[in-house]
């Protein structure tokens, strides 16, 4: 239709996420059939090469699930949760808690260890639980999009595992962007998708699935369809999706992927995302009133969460939003029911810098020179 005016704008968000010309343009290449040998040239070299980027080996299944990383996290609670166990839910922030509420709603027996927004896992806390509840199952995230907070998923998953539990882990946020050690921390079901690090549209939900719980979950009940991961680990062992899977984004996907580990280079995507985060850092720094939100050794490599002062408001970011989409931007003005609780608290909320995917250091650099201009104003 000639008559939409959508706006071209560079995305500074936490996801979706800016799109190199080459991934839009692989939207063009031609449709498929998900059941015929046409399917298996692009699923063979997606299912690989994620396995490089993961760094696991075959010990691990990789799993798409038609949705989003919240549709992988929904299936590792149906299918590796049994009915008489606990689920001990460990959050640091709203997608932790999210975990916590996929548990509740699916009838587990859940309870939740939470930290407050801005911190990361204590492990004496996470152990002092693990003694208490004795659960079969934790949850975990890896890359807290709310807070801009990375937890030490080695030693999480270790502890956990030490307790004789299964750990899952959130990393939506971080994968593509971060080494993510999946098979050396022992995470029996990493979830993550498409749209943020790896730099590409929504669509998949991505699951890497260790045996051993491929093994636990052909015992537990009620682990529905689309959510079961035996049934869709039958599926990606002939490189195909469980369901019809959304056809042009697994032709971005075959393209993306290729580029990330045989053009960039996996150890180099990661170096750029380490560039911008200290970029990010070094600009927060320089400025008046603000400072970096999550604790030192914590700091995420895809996005920084920016702790404001001096009176500044939801409102007042809500406004620099508009001004920065005036320059061409994005700007992600904070995680919205995180503001408005340190709001109702009397304190200062946050702004969000995503630079993840392949957005690129001169990009970030023009991006951040504007928002300083803009926030002065704001």
């Amino acid at each position: 239709m000639n008559t939409m005016n959508f706006a071209e704008l560079k995305l500074f968000i936490t996801g979706p996420t800016f799109l190199r010309e080459a991934v839009r343009q692989a939207g063009l290449l031609p449709e498929f059939g998900h059941r015929d040998s046409e399917n298996k040239k692009r699923f063979e070299s997606i299912f690989g090469n994620l396995k490089k980027l993961a760094q696991v080996g075959d010990g691990y299944q990789v799993v798409l699930f038609n949705g989003s990383g919240s549709s992988a996290m929904e299936a590792s609670i149906r299918s590796l949760v049994a009915d008489e166990e606990v689920v001990l839910n460990v959050s640091v922030g709203a997608f932790g808690d999210l975990y916590h509420k996929m548990a509740v709603v699916n009838g587990k027996k859940a309870v939740q260890l939470k930290f407050e927004p801005g911190s990361a896992i204590d492990l004496a806390a996470l152990k002092k639980a693990l003694a208490e509840h004795k659960p079969g199952v934790v949850t975990c995230t890896h890359n807290e999009t709310s807070t801009g907070v990375t937890n030490d998923i080695k030693a999480v998953c270790a502890a956990v595992r030490e307790a004789g539990a299964m750990p899952l882990v959130d990393g939506v946020s971080i994968f593509g962007g971060a080494a993510v050690a999946i098979e050396a921390a022992g995470a029996a079901m990493y979830s993550t998708s498409t749209q943020k690090s790896l730099g590409l549209p929504a669509g998949f939900g991505i699951g890497f699935i260790a045996k051993a719980a491929l093994d636990k979950a052909k015992n537990v009940k009620n682990r529905g369809f689309a959510t079961d991961i035996v049934g869709q680990a039958a599926s990606a062992e002939k490189f195909q999706t469980l369901t019809t899977p959304n056809c042009t984004l697994a032709n971005q996907m075959a393209v993306q992927l290729d580029w990330i580990v045989n053009g960039e280079g996996i150890e180099n995507r990661f170096a750029r995302h380490e560039k911008m985060r200290a970029m990010a850092h070094a600009w927060v720094a320089a400025q008046d009133g603000l400072s970096l939100f999550a604790p030192e050794g914590h700091r995420s490599a895809t996005l920084t969460a920016v702790k404001t002062s001096g009176g500044m408001s939801v409102a007042r970011l809500k406004k620099a939003k508009e001004a920065m989409r005036a320059k061409g931007y994005l700007f992600d003005p904070g995680y919205g029911k995180l503001n408005t609780q340190l709001e109702e608290k009397g304190k200062d909320p946050l702004f969000r810098i995503g630079h993840m995917g392949d957005i690129t250091p001169q990009m970030l650099e023009a991006f951040l020179a504007d928002l300083r201009e803009v926030l002065k104003t704001a």
